[in-house]
């Protein structure tokens, strides 16, 4: 078995650890198109804040909450891009050359219309002083 597929395996197994089967069955096949036809089916006006070549970025908001929708020209701009986000934190709904960066509630309510995979960043939870308030 190579390490790719063996990887695959324990993921899907770890997915299904208390888990039912009707909370894959809820996940749609994944979505596609460009950022403005994703923004549309999750019933967001994309407010853009790169356009270029290699990335398209905007920020969205709807009844879900609020998140960050970007689009990719290569599926290694994707990876790397997310490979980077990652260090910061967060709650990533991936899809073919597609991210979408918000709260965890946000990305699995995102996840039940757009399909894909949800990735974590880094957990700071733990990292530095505790701060009083």
């Amino acid at each position: 078995m190579t390490s790719a597929v063996l990887v695959g395996a324990v993921v899907l197994t770890l997915a299904g650890c208390g888990a039912g089967q009707d909370d894959t069955a809820k996940v749609p096949a994944t979505a596609t198109g460009s950022l403005e036809s994703l923004a549309a089916e999750v019933k967001c006006r994309p407010d853009m804040q790169t356009d270029a070549d290699e990335i398209r970025q905007a920020l969205c908001k709807n009844a879900d909450g609020k998140f960050v929708l970007a689009t990719f020209a290569t599926d290694r701009g994707q990876r790397e891009w997310i490979n980077d986000a990652k260090d910061y934190g967060g709650h990533y709904l991936v899809g073919r050359k597609w991210v979408a960066v918000g709260d965890d509630g946000v990305v699995n309510a995102l996840r039940g219309t757009l399909g894909g995979e949800v990735e974590a960043g880094a957990d700071h939870s733990g990292h530095g002083a505790k701060h009083s308030g």
